[in-house]
């Protein structure tokens, strides 16, 4: 599929009649500009596959932030001349959460011959303290992962620098194609064995660190897509996330089902769909997850076996990107997985409360060549739980995908919260 309709589609899809999704072009700005959280409560090859270089990624431009929260200054304060960063003291996003750090060391780069670009997945091996960052696709160019190093040390961010990648093939070894696999999300075992959920059917393969697949995971057959199932092509499965105890995984689907469509105020009716590792990592339930009005469920975090991190994500052209961060809790929550449609009155959604919206962040130095209400904010579809700080503070690292596109920014982000 083309990216730049890709970027667009969690807005503006088959699922959003096209006179509500003008309706939204005219009042989500004026709703950004008040800046007023949305309710706490809802209601209701031939070659190597993997390459290790040393050499560090080409450059164009770069623009990093770090924010010192102990600086006592009022407004940003620039850095000495010539240096990609800037330092300033207003590092809230939200009560508890602050910004950490930005950079966009990676954007429009090349590493050992491909484009770095499109990344749509992220998640930390802890094990390692490396990231695995996830290529969503690129035409005929090798489905692939990046494998890279953030500094993070004392609150301070520092660009992100890729160490390898490595392409993702078939069981007969055949490299896949961005027309073959479109890699949405991550995880990561603790055998190395990696986890990732790519959105053409869609599937969860298993693959091992060398990037040689293992398996796949069963799909329920109303998540396949159309006409195999009831999701809409590019609204399927965008999230992964396991448990840390490793007994749990979950994903959702993008947009709604057929089934399941939207409410009058346009909010999707979601289904999470849950794993359980033994035996062999089982769909056993579905719960119903609400989004806000015109957002796509981009990402997932498990916090704990029944507690999530959401990331919700859309887009409005002109205006830009929402972008929020809510908890979720799973405790006692109903299983609906033999519920034909989740159009019923008498189901209640997910409780969730808003941790941060990003268009409260501050912007710093920040630039983006398309228009955003904050120039920070970009398509941000990936999150992931990073090293906890020594104020025993998790931290959040967000990542934003470009679509290989010359209005969008590859941008990694640290927040910092208590968890």
């Amino acid at each position: 599929m083309a990216q730049s309709v890709k970027r667009r589609s969690v807005l503006r899809q088959r699922w959003l009649p096209p006179l509500a999704y003008s309706l939204l072009v005219l009042l989500l700005p004026l709703a950004a500009c008040t800046q007023s959280p949305v309710p706490t409560t809802v209601l209701a090859t031939s070659t190597p596959t993997s390459t290790v270089s040393s050499a560090t990624p080409t450059i164009s431009a770069t623009s990093t932030m770090a924010i010192t929260p102990t600086v006592p200054l009022a407004t940003p304060t620039q850095a000495v001349a010539g240096s990609p960063s800037a330092t300033i003291s207003m590092t809230s996003c939200a009560p508890g959460v602050d910004l950490l750090g930005f950079s966009d060391a990676l954007n429009k780069t090349h590493f050992a011959n491909t484009n770095v670009g499109g990344l749509s997945g992220l998640v930390y091996d802890a094990a390692h303290d490396h990231y695995y960052s996830l290529v969503d696709n690129e035409r005929d160019t090798p489905a692939r992962f990046y494998t890279l190093r953030l500094p993070l040390a004392n609150g301070a961010v520092g660009p992100p620098a890729i160490v390898a990648v490595t392409t993702l093939r078939d069981p007969t070894g055949k490299p896949y194609t961005g027309r073959t696999f479109d890699g949405e999300a991550i995880a990561v075992l603790t055998n190395g064995d990696l986890l990732i959920a790519s959105e053409t059917e869609p599937s969860i393969r298993r693959f091992t660190p060398d990037g040689q697949e293992r398996g796949q995971l069963p799909v329920p057959t109303r998540f396949l897509v159309k006409p195999n199932g009831e999701a809409t092509g590019n609204l399927t499965f965008e999230s992964l996330a396991l448990t840390p105890d490793q007994q749990t995984l979950y994903t959702a689907n993008e947009g709604p089902l057929t089934a399941d469509g939207l409410t009058g105020m346009l909010q999707p009716r979601l289904r999470i769909l849950q794993y359980t590792a033994q035996p062999d990592w089982t769909p056993t339930a579905e719960y119903f997850y609400l989004a806000e009005p015109a957002q796509g469920l981009a990402e997932i975090v498990a916090l704990g076996p029944t507690e999530l991190l959401i990331l919700e994500r859309g887009f409005v052209p002109n205006v830009g990107n929402t972008i929020r961060l809510f908890r979720v809790s799973l405790q006692g929550a109903v299983d609906v997985s033999d519920r034909a449609s989740l159009t019923d009155p008498q189901l209640t959604p997910l409780p969730k409360t808003l941790l941060a919206d990003l268009v409260n962040c501050p912007a710093g130095s920040a630039q983006s060549p398309e228009s955003q209400l904050n120039p920070l904010l970009d398509n941000i579809e990936s999150v992931t739980l990073g090293p906890r700080l020594a104020d025993q503070r998790q931290t959040l690292v967000l990542q934003s995908d470009d679509n290989f596109a010359a209005e969008q920014v590859t941008r990694f982000y640290v927040l910092a919260f208590q968890p």
